[in-house]
């Protein structure tokens, strides 16, 4: 999957140790807590990303790194994950981005990619997006591609530093694509002009 300004690739075992270094910056998991950022992180990383590699792991995944079209370097990560083939329907998420990224149109276009392949490739009927509550930027940044807010999960799990989670559900439906596809061109072409 390519754009003009990022594309996906598979993730591989030889983009792990890139994406360790990576990973190091705390401003990633302020939200999520996926990481702690000590002397336990190269054991929480090595979890994270065995997981990553995992295909039966979250229901059936597929883990992709995501790269600069300008110079190809790795500026995060995303999953399709609890696919659902009978049902035609998948989630996007685990999504993380270097912080030089945020609020440009990198985001933007790689959801368009993922959510073109799910709809126009697979013709899946429905994405879901689920979202810590803590994690307002990342909310926002779902609404803003149009992604529909269903409600919200209650005590729905926990994050890696034992605190609660509470899961925001978010959807884009088969019916909703064409409308929403054309929102996301003019998002990205809005930041082409910043």
């Amino acid at each position: 999957m390519q754009g003009q300004y990022v594309y996906l690739e598979k993730l591989l075992p030889a983009h792990d140790n890139i994406l360790r270094q990576l990973a190091k910056d705390d401003r990633i998991w302020e939200f999520t807590k996926a990481f702690a950022i000590n002397e336990d992180f190269d054991k929480q990383f090595d979890t994270y990303i065995n997981t990553a590699h995992d295909k039966d792991a979250l229901n059936g995944q597929q883990a992709f790194v995501v790269k600069k079209r300008a110079d190809g370097a790795i500026i995060g990560m995303t999953r399709f994950y609890d696919i659902n083939p009978k049902d035609k329907r998948l989630a996007i998420g685990y999504t993380w981005y270097l912080p030089e990224i945020w609020g440009k149109p990198h985001n933007k276009e790689c959801k368009l990619l993922l959510l073109q392949y799910v709809f126009e490739e697979l013709g899946f009927n429905r994405t879901e997006f689920h979202v810590a509550h803590q994690n307002i930027r990342s909310q926002k940044a779902v609404e803003k591609i149009g992604g529909f807010k269903e409600g919200v999960l209650r005590n729905h799990g926990y994050r890696n530093d034992g605190s609660v989670r509470h899961t925001v559900m978010f959807s884009i439906i088969r019916e909703e694509w064409p409308e929403k596809k054309e929102k996301l061109i003019r998002l990205i072409s809005a930041n082409e002009n910043l």
